[in-house]
């Protein structure tokens, strides 16, 4: 038991679950934390490199079953992405698009082709996917995307753009969601077919550990068996949304307690007016708050996963968690700040960086809001959406 499970969560998991978890800590440990704010500062990372040192690991795809995935629990899976994000949220973000967005989508939606031609070489890191919904001109609203693809003959053509899509610049294979005469339909596009291009964003001030690009298709000329035969609607981008922000309702509490541990850490070693600055009751006072939204979100998560797990998870329900844990995480990461002081705006400690990266995971899969909204929708009856 460490002095931040205040509630000994630690019985509450499986063996197995405690295994992977320390696994995938130890690789952070091990593998991230000595490079980490480097590749930050320079807004860079190795992560055709790291994707298959977390294939080898089983991490990929790691709750889908089949296809070379490990078919792990919700829980283990969740356990796993607050270990990679107490190293960098970038870090969970690989993985989480990776295996919750496009993996899903291709193991979900896609034919027995595409799953045999995709899924086995994603879940070793061999093949990079990506997921292509959000939009220049629309984020929150995918309903109005304007991406088209239109048949000609035996063949789809793909026109439009996908913007701030993580994997793009280094992906072989992107889920593209695009309007069609029936509706909104998903397809597995090959990153280098002819008419597909991909930018990479430069100068973010978050997210730095992360590639992330924009996706223009040229009229993309595809086989028919490109489309995911099972993806109609926009129901389907929908509930990759909610693979994903369950692996968020996790992730988010690792960059919080990296921060926590942090700024522990700190006040109980950084002397002040004669004592350490944790002897002091205000300090004192922000660790024991920030220490019970730490564990109150993690009991949420577990709660969530144990669902999951049974089948039973509803997407209100992942909505509730991740607006309560990133909310919260982002409130300790800020807290987190104020006990280091000026060294907690340094790249020695990781604190602004996990602030910095939280900016962002508060707003993708979902803002704030739109969770209020689907919170709402849920209590009421009714949609304020539009």
């Amino acid at each position: 038991m460490t002095a931040l499970d205040l509630l000994d969560l630690d019985p509450s998991l499986s063996e197995e679950e405690r295994q992977i978890r320390d696994v995938v800590r130890q690789l952070v440990d091990e593998r991230v934390r000595p490079h980490v704010a480097e590749w930050y500062e320079e807004g860079r990372v190795p992560a055709r490199e790291l994707a298959r040192e977390f294939g080898k690991l089983g991490l990929l795809g790691m709750h889908l079953t089949g296809y070379g995935c490990a078919g792990a629990s919700a829980v283990a899976y969740g356990l796993a992405c607050q270990e990679l994000e107490a190293g960098d949220s970038g870090l969970r973000s690989l993985v989480s698009v990776q295996g919750s967005l496009a993996m899903y989508a291709i193991w979900r939606y896609g034919s027995e082709e595409q799953k045999q031609r995709w899924l086995p070489a994603m879940a070793i890191g061999e093949a990079i996917g990506c997921f292509g919904l959000t939009e220049p001109d629309h984020g929150s609203d995918p309903a109005s995307m304007t991406t088209r693809a239109r048949r000609d003959g035996d063949d789809w053509v793909l026109t439009g753009a996908k913007m701030w899509i993580t994997n793009a610049p280094i992906a072989d294979v992107a889920v593209v969601w695009a309007r069609t005469d029936e509706g909104v339909r998903g397809f597995a596009v090959p990153m280098d077919t002819s008419g597909v291009t991909a930018r990479e964003i430069g100068r973010k001030m978050s997210l730095r550990a992360s590639v992330t690009g924009e996706i223009v298709l040229d009229d993309v000329r595809l086989p028919a068996d490109a489309q995911l035969p099972e993806a109609v609607g926009l129901k389907a981008p929908l509930s990759c949304l909610t693979e994903a922000r369950y692996g968020i309702v996790w992730g988010s509490l690792g960059a919080a307690r990296d921060c926590l541990e942090t700024a522990l850490a700190y006040a109980t070693s950084r002397t002040q007016f004669g004592r350490p600055l944790a002897g002091f009751q205000l300090t004192q006072a922000k660790l024991a708050d920030m220490a019970v939204e730490l564990v109150k979100g993690q009991l949420l998560a577990l709660h969530l996963g144990r669902l999951a797990d049974d089948g039973r998870l509803r997407p209100e329900q992942v909505s509730v968690g991740k607006l309560n844990n990133v909310r919260e995480a982002l409130a300790i990461a800020r807290q987190c700040r104020t006990i280091l002081g000026a060294n907690g705006v340094s790249g020695e400690y990781p604190v602004m960086r996990h602030a910095n990266n939280l900016e962002s995971v508060l707003t993708y899969e979902g803002t704030s809001e739109i969770h209020q909204l689907v919170v709402g929708q849920r209590l009421t009856g009714l949609s304020a959406f539009a």
